[in-house]
């Protein structure tokens, strides 16, 4: 069987898509979205960012990003502080996101693991390596 790009691409599109409506459901018990849990797992595993510096890392649009950070601080999530340049905005995670963090994790990670339950090591590390390959254009 020979697969095009677009037959590739759009399998990736639809279960990409079936992913990020099974994690919206499982986090809604800790009334979060995926784009907010995004960014919580970024300012935990990196500490305290700049709002650039996480719009590079998740490669999200500057509008889409301002406005789920303006959600996540009025909901408790981050806190906005000014930063050495006084236009430039470090986030970071609350008390309450650091206390809540391994809760949420472990709901996603329940998740993930119903995903991937077919799958051997071999292959997980596998599908890493080849999800790697794929660059941003012009790269």
């Amino acid at each position: 069987m020979t697969v095009s790009n677009h037959d590739l691409f759009h399998l990736l599109q639809q279960k990409s898509r079936h992913i990020k409506k099974i994690l919206n459901i499982k986090l809604t018990d800790h009334d979060l979205y995926m784009a907010q849990w995004s960014i919580l797992y970024c300012l935990h595993k990196f500490g305290p960012m700049t709002q650039k510096e996480i719009l590079i890392y998740l490669n999200v649009e500057a509008p889409t990003l301002t406005r789920t950070i303006a959600r996540m601080e009025d909901n408790g999530w981050i806190v906005r502080r000014e930063g050495e340049d006084k236009r430039e905005r470090i986030i970071e995670l609350t008390e309450t996101a650091i206390g809540n963090f391994p809760h949420i994790k472990e709901t996603v990670c329940e998740m993930e693991v119903e995903l991937l339950r077919r799958f051997s090591t071999e292959e997980k590390e596998q599908l890493y390596t080849l999800l790697q390959k794929i660059t941003p254009i012009g790269k």
